[in-house]
């Protein structure tokens, strides 16, 4: 029913800047949050941040406090994740998600977008 594209991956320097976008289509009965995850090579999915559609009430995980900032255009059904301050540790594939109310996860799922961070 919901379809999410991310966009905005790319290759970065250690220190430099990306902004990654996630656009949804299609309804949901009632959205909670979105978020991004992540899942670097050899390791599992991590939490990133996310954003409760509603209020704006974010979350981020610790590693990326001060330098990644997620926020959303309600009117464009779209979330962002700008990252500044970028560390070779934060190469990864990212996704985004998309989270119902009464679901205890991350329902939909993009297909990803590479980012690499080089030192």
């Amino acid at each position: 029913q919901v379809q999410l594209v991310e966009s905005g991956g790319g290759l970065a320097q250690a220190g430099g800047s990306l902004r990654l976008s996630c656009a949804a289509s299609g309804l949901t009965f009632s959205r909670y949050a979105m978020g991004w995850f992540r899942q670097a090579p050899g390791k599992g999915r991590e939490f990133v941040a996310a954003i409760r559609w509603s209020g704006g009430t974010t979350y981020r995980a610790e590693s990326v406090k001060g330098r990644f900032t997620i926020s959303r255009d309600n009117a464009k059904n779209t979330v962002y994740l700008q990252m500044n301050s970028l560390k070779p540790e934060d190469t990864a594939i990212y996704y985004c998600a998309e989270r119902g109310t009464a679901s205890q996860e991350y329902d939909y799922w993009g297909q990803g977008t590479q980012v690499t961070v080089s030192s």
